[in-house]
């Protein structure tokens, strides 16, 4: 997963029932995957773990997705075939995260009680 200021890539399927959620190292990964499926998905995804949104779209609170919600969803709960259909049928999203900013001092300054 990124850190600090570093941008965020993930690809979101829309399904049935929920929403379904993966991240990815970067949209060239997945759309090299998609001309060449012999590239290894590990250079693909980031983090080999699939997140349901509860029906909010590719925003809101990521859980794991359960067996039982992949085998409804998609007809098998084996993640590198869910993995592979969500990559196919999915919309690529990017974003950039916004800089982080965090006070160094709190002992100097208006923020203390003189």
């Amino acid at each position: 997963m990124p850190r600090g200021n570093d941008g965020q890539t993930k690809v979101h399927y829309q399904g049935k029932d929920d929403d379904y959620i993966i991240f990815v190292d970067n949209v060239e990964a997945v759309n090299e995957w998609k001309k060449d499926s012999s590239v290894p998905l590990a250079q693909v995804v980031s983090g080999w773990k699939i997140f349901v949104t509860h029906k909010h779209g590719n925003q809101g609170i990521l859980d794991t997705a359960s067996n039982q919600q992949l085998d409804a969803e998609f007809g098998t709960s084996k993640e590198e075939d869910v993995v592979k259909l969500i990559l196919e049928k999915g919309n690529i999203q990017e974003n950039q995260n916004k800089e982080r900013q965090g006070d160094t001092n709190m002992t100097k300054g208006p923020a203390v009680a003189h």
